[in-house]
C-alpha cells in the first residue's frame, strides 16, 4: 500500500521537527495558552449563569454499564481474560521486534495495516518513521482487539453487544494517534514549520465555536459565511401559500407549459430541513421536479420551541400532512396527489397512510418512501441510543425545555460516522487552524432542528423501542393502525450503504403494506443515494421482483442499472397517471402568498 512509506529502513528527515525559532516558537505557544483560556471562559460562563446544563452523567453511565458487561465475560474467567491479554502483547511483541529489524535496515511487512478508505495515515512518516510507525500499528492492533472482545463476548443480547460496538468504535476513533499533535507526523511538522503559529489559529477557533454555541462547541464542518438560504442555497423559485403551527406549504412555480395533473406533495423529516432536497440548482430535486412537469408542494417544518412542546404525531399529521393535502386542493381544485415521504417524513406518511384508510381520507393516490423505516426490527445505528434507560432520561431532559436541544441530534448523527464527520474537523479546525472550505451539504448539515418533546418521545418509542406500527399496535387520534390497510401503490427506495435505514430494514418493512410495492435500491447512502440527479451519472440502482422472501436473495437476482434512480422514477409516477394539465401558478385560486420561498420557518437556527 502507498501509504505504508519505504519500508527499507531509510531516515526520515529529522529537520522537520526541529523547532527552528524556538522564541516564536515560545511566544505562540503563550498565545495559544490566551486563547485556551478564552475557550475555557466561553465554556464555563454559562454553566456560572445557570444558562446552560450539562447532560454527560447520563451516557456516560450508560456508556459505563455496557462495557462493564463486555469485562465482566472476560474478567469472569482467569483462563480467558488471560488469553485475550496475550494476543494483545504478543501482537505487541511482534510490532516491536519488526521496528527493529526495520531499523537495522531489513524489509519487514507490517502485520496490520489501515482498512481501505482510512485517510488518517496518508502522511509518508507513519511508514518511513520508526516511532509514529510503531504507534500507528499498536493502534490499529489495540482497536481491532477491543471491536473482537465485543464480538466474541457471549451472554450479550443483540441490543448490548450493538451497543458496545458502537460504543468501542467511538472510543478507538477518538483515542487515534492521528488526533494529537505529537503522535501525528503531519501535525507534528506543521507545527514546527509555522513556530505554533496554526495552534494559536486553531484554539481562537475553539473559542469562537463553544461561544457560537452557547457554551457547548458547535463544530464548523463547514464556512457557513459563504451560503445564504434563497440566494445559494433553497433557490428553486416559489411561495409560501399556507402557514400552521407546525408547517408552512410551499408551492413551486412551473418551469413548463403543461404539468401532470396530480400534484405532488413532499414530506420531508423534521429531524433536519427540507432543503436537502433543493441544495443548489446541479442537485435539487425539487427543482428537476418541477422542469419534468411536477406541481411540487413542499411541507416545511416548524423548528420547535417551548410553545410546541405537546406536539405530537396526531398533531404533525393533521398540521402538516391533512394541512399540505387541503392546502393542495384549494390551490389546485384537485383531490387525488402523489405523495413523497423522506426518512422520518417517510415513517410519519405511512402511519398517516393507515389512519387515513381508517377515516376514508383517499386524496393520496400514490406514495413514494425515501430511505424509511416501517419496521425497526433491522434499524441502524441510531438504535444505540434507544432503550427504556435513554428514552427515559431524554424525556427528563426535554422536559424542562419541551424539546430536544437540535444540537444534539445533530451530535448523534455526526457520531454515527465520528472518523468522517468529526475527527477530521477537529483535526482541521483546532490543530491545523484552517478554515473549513464551502460545502453545502455541510451547511445544511449544520443548520440542526429541535424535536418538540411529545413528537420525539412517541417516535423513539412507538418505532425504535416497541416497533408499534408493523405489529399493529400504534394509536393515532384513537385508531389502531395497520399498514395492511393501506392499499396504494408504494415506490420504496433505499440505499445500499445506509447507515439510519439499512436497506435490508427498508426491504423487511415491504411486506406489511397492503397494495403493490415497489422496491428500488440506490448506491450510496442517506443521503447521496436519494441526492443523485442523472445528469451527474453517479453510482447506479437496482431493481428486481416483488420484495418478498429475502433480501439477499432478492439482490442476487435484482438488475444493476448505472446512475441515477430519478427517471426510474419518474416512469413509475406517470404509469400511475399521465393525465396533464394547463401549469398551476402560486397564488391562483385566490391563495394568498405568505412568504417567498424557501419561507420563514426554516431560517429559524438553533
Amino acid at each position: 500500500m502507498d501509504n505504508q512509506g519505504d519500508k527499507s529502513g531509510k531516515t526520515p528527515n529529522l529537520d522537520n521537527y526541529v523547532v527552528k525559532d524556538p522564541e516564536a516558537f515560545a511566544r505562540n505557544v503563550a498565545h495559544m495558552i490566551e486563547q485556551a483560556g478564552k475557550a475555557a471562559s466561553a465554556w464555563v460562563e454559562p454553566r456560572e449563569k445557570g444558562l446552560k446544563r450539562d447532560t454527560l452523567a447520563d451516557p456516560v453511565t450508560d456508556v459505563v454499564k455496557t462495557l462493564s458487561k463486555v469485562s465482566e465475560y472476560w474478567l469472569s474467567e482467569p483462563a480467558r481474560a488471560l488469553e485475550a491479554q496475550t494476543k494483545l502483547f504478543s501482537s505487541y511483541m511482534v510490532i516491536w521486534s519488526n521496528s527493529i529489524r526495520r531499523m537495522s535496515g531489513e524489509e519487514v511487512e507490517d502485520i496490520v495495516t489501515p482498512d481501505k478508505g482510512d485517510k488518517r495515515f496518508t502522511d509518508e512518516d507513519w511508514g518511513k518513521n520508526a516511532f509514529f510507525d510503531f504507534l500507528k500499528q499498536a493502534y490499529l492492533v489495540t482497536a481491532r482487539w477491543a471491536g473482537d472482545l465485543v464480538e466474541n463476548a457471549e451472554g450479550l443480547d443483540d441490543h448490548t453487544r450493538h451497543k458496545a460496538a458502537f460504543y468501542v468504535k467511538q472510543i478507538t476513533t477518538a483515542a487515534s494517534p492521528s488526533n494529537f499533535l505529537l503522535t501525528n507526523p503531519e501535525l507534528y511538522k506543521e507545527t514546527v514549520a509555522s513556530n505554533g503559529e496554526n495552534l494559536v489559529r486553531g484554539m481562537k477557533m475553539l473559542a469562537e465555536d463553544i461561544v457560537a454555541g452557547g457554551g457547548d462547541l458547535r463544530l464548523r464542518q463547514s464556512d457557513l459565511t459563504k451560503f445564504a438560504l434563497g440566494e445559494n442555497v433553497a433557490t428553486t423559485p416559489g411561495k409560501v401559500i399556507a402557514r400552521s403551527e407546525v408547517a408552512e406549504i410551499i408551492q413551486y412555480e412551473p418551469a413548463t407549459k403543461e404539468v401532470f395533473k396530480r400534484p405532488l406533495l413532499i414530506c420531508p423529516p423534521w429531524i433536519n430541513k427540507f432543503y436537502i432536497l433543493d441544495l443548489n440548482p446541479e442537485k435539487s430535486f425539487i427543482k428537476w421536479a418541477v422542469e419534468h412537469g411536477h406541481t411540487v408542494f413542499v411541507i416545511s417544518w416548524v423548528n420547535p420551541d417551548q410553545r410546541h412542546a405537546m406536539k405530537d404525531w396526531t398533531a404533525y399529521i393533521n398540521e402538516g400532512l391533512r394541512f399540505g393535502l387541503d392546502t393542495v386542493e384549494k390551490a389546485t381544485g384537485e383531490k387525488a396527489v402523489n405523495a413523497i415521504g423522506y426518512c422520518v417524513g417517510g415513517t410519519l406518511l405511512s402511519a398517516a397512510l393507515a389512519l387515513f384508510a381508517k377515516e376514508g381520507e383517499e386524496r393520496i393516490k400514490s406514495a413514494t418512501l425515501f430511505t424509511t423505516q416501517v419496521d425497526f426490527t433491522h434499524a441502524g445505528d441510531l438504535k444505540v441510543f434507544v432503550d427504556e434507560d435513554q428514552i427515559r432520561a431524554l424525556e427528563n431532559a426535554m422536559s424542562a425545555e419541551g424539546y430536544l436541544d437540535g444540537t444534539r441530534m445533530a451530535t448523534a448523527f455526526n457520531m454515527l460516522r465520528s472518523g468522517d464527520l468529526i475527527w477530521p474537523y477537529v483535526i482541521n479546525n483546532y490543530m491545523r487552524g484552517r478554515d473549513p472550505v464551502p460545502f453545502d451539504l455541510l451547511y445544511w448539515n449544520a443548520d440542526a432542528t429541535r424535536m418538540s418533546a411529545a413528537n420525539h418521545s412517541y417516535y423513539l418509542r412507538n418505532c425504535y423501542l416497541d416497533n408499534n406500527l408493523v405489529r399493529g399496535m400504534m394509536k393515532l387520534a384513537g385508531e389502531n393502525l395497520s399498514l395492511g390497510d393501506v392499499k396504494i401503490p408504494i415506490y420504496n427506495l433505499a440505499a445500499k450503504e445506509d447507515h439510519i435505514a439499512p436497506a435490508l430494514s427498508v426491504f423487511t418493512g415491504c411486506r406489511y403494506f397492503g397494495g403493490d410495492v415497489t422496491y428500488v435500491m440506490a448506491g450510496s447512502g442517506h443521503i447521496a443515494g436519494v441526492v443523485n440527479p442523472p445528469a451527474k451519472n453517479k453510482y447506479q440502482y437496482w431493481t428486481g421482483d416483488k420484495p418478498v422472501g429475502a433480501f439477499d436473495e432478492w439482490l442476487a437476482k435484482a438488475a444493476e442499472h448505472p446512475g441515477s434512480w430519478w427517471n426510474h422514477w419518474e416512469k413509475w409516477i406517470e404509469a400511475q397517471d399521465g393525465a396533464r394539465v394547463p401549469a398551476r401558478i402560486p397564488g391562483e385560486n385566490n391563495m394568498e402568498i405568505l412568504a417567498e420561498a424557501p419561507g420563514n420557518y426554516v431560517r429559524v437556527r438553533v
